[in-house]
């Protein structure tokens, strides 16, 4: 190490030191011996020499000329000798740059080169196998590798290269690692499932295989504890005979014992497609028995609406499929050739369409592609009119009425389309989201269906009367779903249903709201104590028998009936005749006319009534509450001569003390519904809302968790517009149950953060 001597008296030892940059201050307390490293690039260029007393200069090691450095005690830097050396000052290092044929003209010689330090604890970043194997495992996942890419020759080869001391993987040992993964991931999934407070729903939807084996995808959807909606894939279960009636059933009951969801089931939707009467009756079976509160163990969602609107969508296309496949073969002429695809550019910048679309070849498996194919087309359809005078060879081109037709059914294929873009977006929307969309497809296509254009009416009675079937199917759960919208509640079903049934509407309107409140009980009766305390405290109106139902009965109880439709009674409710009998005088007297008071409630009030478990368990009704209900006998004349008494307030007195009892019988859900609406904002977080008001209303948030999770949909944003049912590869198939199970579970699992991000959406 080269380095400089500081001028010293004759009687003073000789200190060695290093020379600094410029910006380093010159340290006068230099310990004898100590050596510092140069930092300055400088030195490779130039030699420290002592010149003198206190005088210290560099020379350049080309050109041998000097450059002050330190004088006594102040240092001149190196800010000089980089200009030497950088701007050619040297004569020397500008010669031999111009003699080399290779330098660049403006530069008088090389820069010096900087040095690189390395980052710090680098060199200190150990190799760790194992956490190399767990990265290997992570990426076969996340991107559908092949689990036999770890014995490639290749993947090898680059691995080595990146690090010698990689030990090469089998096939056996990345699959362990893979299941590992999945195992741990699962159980952190199943503790965070165990502490939400609600209930969990499921879809199901089945791929086959070419081995004739099916693939049941079970997904669960339910809100947490902080009011994220979560959506994850749960369990890929192999069913050896998919055509089976119990086929489903079996891998549901699978799924519910796996997660330990036995009595956590609230509804479970599929997909209508693979499923039968018998299929749909063994999961009402199966309904009545792990769920026998919730609608009477019938919340079932018969069928997907992405699998719906596709199947219109297809309907569309194929009733016009050879106008269609005229679009399609033209788009092809111009597309695949880069002569024509020339000439159409330059007819339509002579004929000036407006149109900033560009035309493109649909992917028939994506109704979606058809569509966009369609409209662009449809906006050029003046070039498409007049390429056939530019192009002879041009011979099939659509007519006039051929794009009137296209323009119709665009029109169609744009309403389905902007319903199912719901299921598109970053967020997985809530059930509320859903009433708008299938209720504004099912006005459009009965407005439709009437119209005098034969055209028009004949393409869509076909698909009313499938619609209908859905609607039919799912109006209910729909119409509850949105009610939970502090911005429509009651209002928008009774606005859209008017315009749906005309006449009817007040019968439909009824259902729902009978089907609202009858639901509503259910969780009211969820929360009372055990039958016996019922009796204990004489509750009259809840009867111990069988799983504490509210009577009484006929009180708009809901009914199975139709194609998996949950359809309430409509009967008029009975009249009940309450009374309030003490333990003490049912067990050793005959109740006495005087000690109880005889009040007639309706059905509409015995409905509307919330009874908490504080309420029902420990709260008595004294007998001056009860004193306010009796109704006083109209034949006993008064004994005073004036109304009034006293100031003529005290009647006033009793009169707020009655009306402030009545409003202290209404529930929760009267409460909700006669609050006034919420103003309609496009970024309404209603989770958010819930969130904010479940104190409020403790009971009710509870059944607005469970319904706002209902899921609509059993296909991910990728298959959505699928024309096609899904198909198992054949290299997974190949693979055993449980590592296809990991794979699949553990990339979406990982992909889209099952416990971390709210708004998640599963792949499959």
């Amino acid at each position: 190490m080269e380095t400089a001597i500081i001028p010293v008296t004759p009687n003073m030892p000789v200190t060695p030191i290093t020379p600094t940059d410029n910006s380093e201050p010159l340290n006068s307390e230099v310990q004898p011996n100590k050596r510092r490293r140069k930092k300055s690039i400088v030195w490779d260029h130039f030699t420290v020499e002592t010149v003198g007393d206190g005088c210290i200069r560099a020379c350049c090691n080309q050109c041998k000329k000097s450059f002050a450095y330190i004088t006594g005690s102040k240092l001149a830097g190196t800010s000089h000798l980089k200009r030497h050396i950088a701007l050619g000052i040297c004569p020397v290092s500008r010669q031999r740059n111009q003699q080399t044929p290779d330098s660049k003209a403006g530069n008088a010689t090389e820069e010096p080169r900087k040095r690189y330090r390395a980052t710090p604890g680098f060199a200190n970043n150990l190799f760790n196998q194992e956490r190399c194997n767990h990265e290997v495992a992570k990426m076969i996942i996340m991107h559908e590798y092949p689990l036999h890419i770890v014995e490639h020759p290749g993947f090898i080869g680059f691995v080595r290269t990146l690090q010698p001391q990689f030990n090469t993987m089998s096939f056996n040992t990345i699959q362990g690692d893979c299941v590992a993964m999945f195992l741990k991931e699962k159980q952190s999934l199943i503790n965070f499932i165990s502490e939400i407070p609600g209930r969990v729903s499921l879809t199901l939807d089945l791929w086959t295989s070419n081995q004739t084996v099916g693939y049941v995808f079970i997904t669960g959807q339910f809100i947490d504890t902080e009011w994220n909606l979560h959506c994850c894939l749960l369990n890929v279960v192999m069913v050896p005979s998919p055509d089976s009636d119990s086929a489903l059933q079996q891998a549901v009951v699978s799924s519910l014992c796996d997660w330990h969801l036995e009595n956590r089931l609230f509804a479970l939707t599929l997909d209508q497609s693979f499923s039968n009467e018998n299929i749909n009756g063994n999961l009402r079976a199966l309904f009545s028995v792990r769920n026998p509160y919730m609608f009477h163990g019938q919340l079932l969602v018969g069928n997907c609406f992405a699998r719906v609107v596709s199947i219109l969508a297809q309907e569309v296309l194929w009733a016009v499929g050879e106008t269609v496949k005229k679009v399609r073969e033209s788009v092809k002429f111009v597309k695949t050739s880069d002569t024509h695809e020339e000439t159409f550019f330059h007819l339509r910048e002579q004929l000036k369409v407006p149109s900033t679309k560009d035309i493109f070849i649909d992917d028939q498996t994506k109704w979606n592609t058809t569509y966009d194919m369609l409209v662009a087309a449809c906006e050029l359809k003046q070039v498409f009119l007049c390429l056939e005078t530019s192009i002879p060879d041009y011979k099939i081109a659509p007519s006039i009425d051929d794009w009137k037709q296209v323009e119709i059914i665009c029109n169609y294929l744009k309403l389905f389309f902007d319903a199912v873009s719901i299921l598109t977006g970053p967020a997985y929307p809530t059930a509320s989201a859903f009433y708008h969309e299938v209720s504004k497809v099912q006005l459009e296509l009965s407005h439709a269906a009437m119209s005098n254009d034969p055209f028009v009416s004949n393409l869509t009675k076909p698909l009313k009367e499938k619609f209908d079937r859905y609607w039919s199917d799912c109006f209910l759960v729909l119409a509850i779903a949105v009610v939970m919208d502090p911005r429509f509640k009651m209002k928008l079903v009774e606005f859209s249903f008017s315009r749906i049934y005309g006449e009817d509407a007040g019968m439909w309107i009824k259902i729902v709201d009978d089907g609202i409140h009858e639901l509503y009980l259910e969780y009211i009766a969820q929360a009372l104590p055990p039958p016996e305390t019922f009796m204990e405290e004489g509750n009259g109106g809840i009867t111990p028998e069988g799983t504490g139902s509210i009577t009484p009965e006929g009180n708009g109880g809901i009914t199975p009936e139709g194609n998996g439709g949950i359809i309430p009674k409509t009967e008029p409710p009975e009249e009940v005749y309450c009374q309030e009998v003490s333990h003490e005088d049912v067990a050793h007297q005959e109740v006495s006319h005087e000690d109880i008071a005889h009040q007639e409630v309706s059905h509409q009030e015995a409905a509307h009534q919330e009874i908490s478990h504080q309420e029902v368990a420990h709260q008595e009704i004294s007998h001056q509450e009860l004193a306010h209900q009796e109704i006083s006998d109209p034949e006993v004349p008064s004994q005073d001569p004036l109304i009034s008494i006293g100031d003529g307030l005290s009647d006033f007195e009793v009169y707020i003390s009655e009306i402030s009892g009545s409003q202290q019988m209404k529930s929760e859900l009267d409460q909700y519904l006669e609050e006034s609406l919420l103003p309609r904002v496009q970024d309404f977080d209603i989770l958010g809302w819930w969130k904010l008001n479940k104190t409020k209303y403790p009971t009710l948030s509870r059944m607005a968790a469970d319904i706002l999770s209902i899921p609509f949909s059993t296909v991910g944003p990728d298959s959505v517009f699928d024309t096609e049912r899904k198909r198992m590869d054949n290299y997974r198939s190949s693979l055993r149950p449980v590592t296809l199970e990991a794979l699949i579970c553990a990339k979406d699992w990982l992909q889209y953060g099952a416990l971390q991000n709210a708004n998640v959406k599963p792949e499959f």
